[in-house]
């Protein structure tokens, strides 16, 4: 193999390493983003549940509804941030990749609408 061969290969592996990185990346954010959006949802079902067998509401500065939204809204945001992160770094990358789309963006896409109606669920006490 020639020299520009190689220097070609060893380029476009290295797109794909970066390209490959770039999407862990992502996916280690949807995984992030997923636990704190069902967390808060769990914390937010649970104490409706033990307000409806008849506990005390508890009162405090941050109530646990209070704080399940909270939890529901950083997962969002960090959830889009990460996603507008990835979009901007893979942007340049685009025209090495011949056409390949990203399979973690679309999660995170999907993780994002499921939060929003979560979000939705819990501000309007669904």
């Amino acid at each position: 193999m020639n020299d520009l061969a190689a220097q070609t290969d060893s380029y476009h592996l290295a797109v794909d390493r970066t390209w490959l990185a770039h999407e862990r990346t992502l996916m280690a954010w949807v995984r992030t983003a997923t636990s704190m959006i069902s967390f808060g949802f769990t914390i937010y079902k649970f104490f409706e549940y033990e307000v409806g067998r008849g506990s005390p509401t508890p009162r405090a500065f941050i109530t646990p509804r209070v704080f399940a939204l909270m939890m529901i809204s950083i997962g969002l945001v960090s959830l889009l941030m990460a996603t507008i992160v990835h979009w901007k770094q893979t942007r340049g990358l685009s025209e090495n990749l011949d056409g390949r789309r990203s399979g973690a963006q679309i999660v995170a896409g999907l993780v994002c609408i499921f939060g929003l109606f979560i979000l939705l669920a819990a501000i309007f006490r669904v």
